[in-house]
């Protein structure tokens, strides 16, 4: 029988896709064309300006007058033109260009009021057109067209700003990634607009299912590296749909609790469906059976600076309580169940349960009150039982943790996490694909490695490339002399201090193919296009990447030697070395 952790890394690969052809991505979306709307709104009153106007303008050229010498004279039509844009503008020059005559007078009268009927009736339907939210929600598309395509680095669109989706973007704004969200709900995204992020992220009312709403957040554009489906499951299976449809190179990341929609998601080859519930389950079962793996995947995958949780001992030996009921208690359930473990689920509304041959209990009710109700009364009871505790809402988060469960369950926060991880550096992901595979001696050796290396906090994953625009100085010095991995990890002050780095995954192209290198020998000599994953606390990480753009700092690391950096240092340096060129070739003559 497999073991449940183990479905954490099931992949569809059968070999098999859809067929497709290609289909322009939509970019607009039914009655969002502010144009559009003006034309249709302000039509009747245009017209009636129009026409008012020209009434006017034939009329006054028609009414007789006289000139200065007192012959009678009619207006010419550029004049009647003139004279009725400044009088119907109320800009108002007289009566030019000469007096008028009674008739002329009375005409001009006749033409003001019509032009204020005229006006008036403009000026209504444009306030009107002004308070339609139609013509708004027109205008904000527009805004938002422009702000999408003002983007001009990687982006990723995000489809839902509920708590999941809050927690990505909060964690892509940590990292300085640019992402725009679609989201139905107004009252959501007006959270994204208080929430303090550092990017300013293009934001839009929308059905994300309509793949127009997806056109217009950049779907086609080429800088679009991922869609995030953070939504309710139906929408997400149809941006699923949609993306691989239209762009199938886009990798997608959705979350799904049905198992139903997650297997339909499948069949659409998405980077990932994760299922909070069914996930879970799988980590619970990796706790306990490998609980040093679980550590070590549980720590790297966590955000930046969290504190390493201590290892968990000796849980499959007695009985595991659930209480609660719904979906989430029953796919627990079935996850301990498969893995051997004995387990007994109870009602979340029984005040005492009989927990007392149990090592472990599962508080997985709907109510997060309940949970914690169920949770403080079996640790009463029995106080060395090791408690996971179901989290649905983040206004509980601060509570859960004053009461320091074992593990506390949040979708949101575990959807978020694993989200980072496959979207943020792919390679990383495949790394921790294998730790999961590892025995626990291994998994307790690069623990202790990486503690070591980065402390004790968790680290920030970071992909380095190799390319003449991340690391110039480094690929220079690759054409003259060898480099070895450990050299560019070392501290540019002093090489014989190492940075608090470490190597994860190095990714090497060879005969057009992609060969990767898990924990990597310090001794590997680099390549040009080589690419690296690399744990470290952010001020290590800058290091390197600040390093590896001068030469006399990748030469210092790789060789011990300090060149001078100043261009007066190096013309002196390149005298001194002249100077002992001719006196070792004076001396050979000799």
């Amino acid at each position: 029988m497999v073991a449940p952790w183990m479905l954490l890394t099931q992949r569809k690969r059968d070999g098999r896709s859809l067929r497709r052809i290609p289909v322009a991505i939509p970019t607009k979306v039914q009655g969002t064309d502010a144009l559009f709307l003006v034309l249709r709104r302000m039509r009747a009153p245009l017209i009636t300006i129009v026409v008012i106007f020209t009434i006017a303008t034939m009329g006054l050229s028609l009414m007789p007058g006289q000139d200065a010498a007192g012959q009678p004279a009619r207006l010419t039509l550029f004049d009647s033109i003139y004279v009725m844009t400044y009088t119907m503008t109320t800009i108002g020059f007289g009566e030019i260009p000469y007096p008028f005559s009674y008739p002329q007078r009375m005409w001009m009268t006749l033409s003001i009021y019509l032009s204020v009927v005229g006006w008036t009736y403009a000026i209504t339907a444009l306030f009107g057109l002004l308070q339609n939210q139609g013509f708004r929600d027109a205008l904000a598309v527009s805004r938002f067209e422009r702000r999408v395509r003002s983007i001009s680095e990687p982006f990723l669109i995000v489809a839902g700003y509920g708590e999941t989706g809050r927690l990505a973007c909060r964690n892509l704004d940590g990292l300085g990634r640019q992402f725009v969200v679609i989201d139905h709900d107004e009252s959501r995204l007006d959270k994204l607009a208080i929430d303090q992020l550092q990017v300013d992220a293009p934001a839009i009312v929308g059905d994300v299912a309509d793949p127009g709403f997806l056109g217009m957040a950049g779907l086609g554009r080429p800088n679009c590296e991922g869609v995030l489906a953070l939504t309710e499951d139906a929408i997400n299976l149809s941006v699923v749909m949609s993306v691989n449809l239209l762009r199938p190179e886009i990798p997608v990341i959705a979350r799904a609790v049905d198992p139903e929609i997650a297997s339909r998601m499948a069949d659409f080859d998405p980077g990932a469906v994760i299922n909070p519930y069914e996930r879970y389950g799988n980590y619970l079962v990796l706790a306990l059976q490998k609980p040093t793996v679980y550590q070590l995947v549980n720590w790297l995958i966590a955000p930046p600076g969290t504190p390493m949780h201590r290892a968990t001992e000796g849980l499959t030996d007695g009985t595991w309580v659930v209480a609660g009921r719904g979906t989430f208690a029953e796919e627990v359930t079935l996850d301990l169940t498969r893995s051997g473990l004995n387990v007994r689920v109870v009602d979340p509304h029984v005040i005492n349960p009989d927990i007392s041959d149990a090592v472990g209990m599962v508080a997985g009710d709907d109510s997060d009150v309940m949970n914690l109700a169920i949770a403080a009364k079996a640790r009463l009871t029995k106080p060395e039982i090791w408690l996971s505790v179901r989290q649905t809402s983040a206004k509980t988060a601060k509570t859960l943790q004053a009461f320091a469960a074992d593990s506390v369950f949040s979708p949101s926060e575990l959807v978020s996490r694993e989200t980072m991880a496959r979207i943020v550096a792919p390679a990383f992901w495949d790394f921790i694909e294998y730790a999961l595979h590892q025995p626990e001696a291994w998994a307790q050796d690069l623990r202790d490695d990486l503690l070591d290396a980065v402390g004790g906090e968790s680290p920030t994953i970071w992909t380095l490339e190799l390319v003449p625009e991340s690391a110039p100085a480094l690929v220079r010095a690759l054409a003259h002399r060898p480099i070895r991995l450990s050299d560019i990890l070392r501290d540019p002050t002093d090489r014989d201090r190492t940075l608090s780095v470490a190597a994860l995954v190095l990714l090497r192209t060879e005969d057009e193919q992609d060969a990767s290198t898990v924990l990597p020998d310090g001794q590997t000599h680099l390549r040009v296009g080589d690419r690296l994953v690399l744990a470290g606390t952010d001020r290590a990480l800058n290091e390197v990447a600040v390093t590896l753009r001068y030469d006399s700092s990748v030469h210092y690391l790789a060789t011990g030697e300090r060149l001078p950096e100043t261009a007066v240092g190096r013309a002196l340096r390149r005298l001194w070395r002249i100077r002992r060129l001719r006196r070792r070739h004076g001396e050979r003559r000799r």
